[in-house]
């Protein structure tokens, strides 16, 4: 009689422990610092380019970036109506008015046509954090690069919030690798 009694309590105790009370994934909390923190470091950085040296292989590696780390709701508003209109805008006007408006925003097509299952897999597996990492690597290369090399260190405001972010980027994204349970 008391070991039913121990496999009724225990039953009761996984029962609680695995689904009824608990509601939330401790990796939701994860994803969700690295969505939010690494695309608004992302976003300044792009800003950034956009008002320092315009480098357009820095953009587009920080819109790879963003596709595979910007938060779910945002991606999938990007992804349905209202992103196709932006991306039929930002093509017109880079046709239009091509020293207006730069081939720069005729990026956003990447959120709108991305297929499916390459946007899944890329945003909720190990992948897409990996994929984050090497982009992170290749920023530092590039703006390594750009200044000249590690002798050579000019340091000013632009300077220093580009640093700034991008060890935020790093932050994030190896905080997502090491703490997510895959």
């Amino acid at each position: 009689m008391t070991t039913t009694v121990m496999e009724m309590e225990s039953a009761v105790v996984a029962t609680a422990i695995g689904g009824d009370f608990v509601t939330e994934n401790p990796n939701t909390g994860i994803r969700s610092a690295f969505c939010w923190g690494a695309s608004f470091s992302a976003l300044f950085l792009l800003v950034l380019n956009l008002i320092g040296r315009r480098s357009s292989l820095q953009a587009s590696v920080l819109t790879l970036f963003l596709t595979a780390s910007l938060p779910e709701a945002v991606f999938q508003i990007l992804r349905g109506q209202f992103g196709c209109w932006v991306a039929i805008l930002a093509v017109a006007a880079n046709y239009c008015f091509p020293n207006f408006f730069p081939a720069s925003l005729s990026r956003f097509i990447l959120f709108v046509v991305m297929p499916e299952w390459l946007a899944n897999e890329l945003r909720q597996s190990i992948a897409g954090g990996v994929f984050c990492m090497l982009i992170c690597i290749l920023l530092l290369v590039l703006e390594i690069h750009a200044n000249g090399g590690c002798s050579s260190c000019l340091c000013n405001l632009q300077c220093c919030a580009y640093w700034l972010s991008m060890a935020l980027l790093f932050f994030f994204t190896i905080l997502y690798l090491c703490l997510g349970s895959w």
